[in-house]
């Protein structure tokens, strides 16, 4: 039978420095071809509005393989359900067997993708932060502010949302997080986008918008932007010809990006081709192919790849082993 790991149990095998490190490595091996990623499965409700995201895959000679769902459906917190759900199931590669499942709720999916947001800063941004703009207000923008904290050295953050009771909210559940917690940051709200990107050099948007929200002419020099809302079919978060005037565009998938993700609004409309698009895990490889001046406007295109799920999965696999063959010899 294969183990069940609920939420509860799966939270405290998560080490956020350590899983930053995984999700570089993971990113590395799927730019070197050294994992296989078929193509993402959506399914989209109409009624109630529902996406659910099905992401799946293998590194070769690993002990697993990883399938993992997860969902959002919209009108979920007006009957007091959370937004998002799923769960990962690990097989063993040498004979098919289920031999994991964790029912985490969409959690480790959240992680994940935070932690790629900090990978994409840690490469791209510039070394001097002088305010983090966060866009948005929901579990993804608290997640990626929270996980920035590993990788950038900054003591003040902006933050605007559609909603200004949503922006108070999360100000405030911030400023109670023990995530947080340790980190002296300045966080505010700011009335307006083009206010937040005139004075922020490190953006990280994560809303599900259908039309740009961030102009090309706002954006200063030396700014990094890390779009990760764009995850699906339909939605925008960055204007086209902002793409065209970063000196750099990094998709974490060139393929996917140019499939679903910012990249495929730039090249749809003429603004950049695909072969001007670099991977992520060939950045974290080459430096030299990356940001190479503080004066530059870069931007990190990140979709969610199955490779940063079967390095989470991975990562609390060996932790739950790890502590079970602790607890046997106790």
């Amino acid at each position: 039978m294969p183990a069940v790991l609920e939420l509860d149990a799966i939270k405290p095998l998560i080490d956020i420095p350590q899983l930053i490190c995984e999700i570089e490595v993971g990113f590395e091996l799927y730019s070197q071809g050294q994992a296989m990623i078929p193509p993402v499965g959506f399914l989209h409700f109409d009624e109630p509005p529902g996406d659910v995201h099905i992401k799946y895959g293998a590194v070769p000679g690993d002990d697993y393989y990883v399938l993992k769902v997860a969902s959002s459906f919209y009108k979920n917190p007006d009957m007091g359900l959370p937004a998002s759900d799923g769960s990962i199931l690990v097989f063993s590669q040498k004979t098919g067997e289920l031999k994991l499942v964790l029912l985490d709720k969409c959690w480790l999916t959240d992680m994940r993708t935070a932690a790629a947001g900090a990978v994409a800063a840690k490469h791209l941004a510039a070394k001097k932060v002088d305010c983090i703009g966060i866009v948005g207000t929901g579990v993804q923008a608290r997640l990626q502010l929270e996980i920035l904290q590993h990788v950038v050295d900054c003591r003040r953050c902006l933050v605007w949302g559609r909603d200004s009771a949503n922006v108070r909210t999360m100000i405030e559940d911030v400023r109670a997080s023990e995530g947080i917690r340790g980190w002296a940051l300045e966080i505010g709200a700011t009335d307006t986008l083009e206010s937040l990107v005139s004075q922020c050099n490190l953006i990280v948007t994560t809303t599900s918008a259908k039309t740009p929200l961030i102009h090309a002419g706002w954006v200063q020099k030396g700014t990094h932007i890390t779009a990760m809302g764009s995850d699906d079919y339909g939605k925008q978060e960055l204007e086209s010809t902002l793409l065209a005037k970063a000196d750099l565009v990094v998709a974490d998938s060139v393929s996917q990006c140019v499939d679903h993700g910012e990249c495929h609004s730039a090249v749809r409309d003429g603004q950049i081709e695909k072969g001007d698009i670099l991977e992520l895990g060939n950045v974290i490889r080459d430096p030299g192919i990356g940001r190479t001046s503080e004066e530059q406007i870069t931007i990190a295109d990140l979709t969610g790849i199955a490779i940063q799920d079967i390095q989470i999965a991975k990562m609390v696999d060996q932790r739950f082993r790890a502590k079970t063959e602790i607890g046997r010899r106790v």
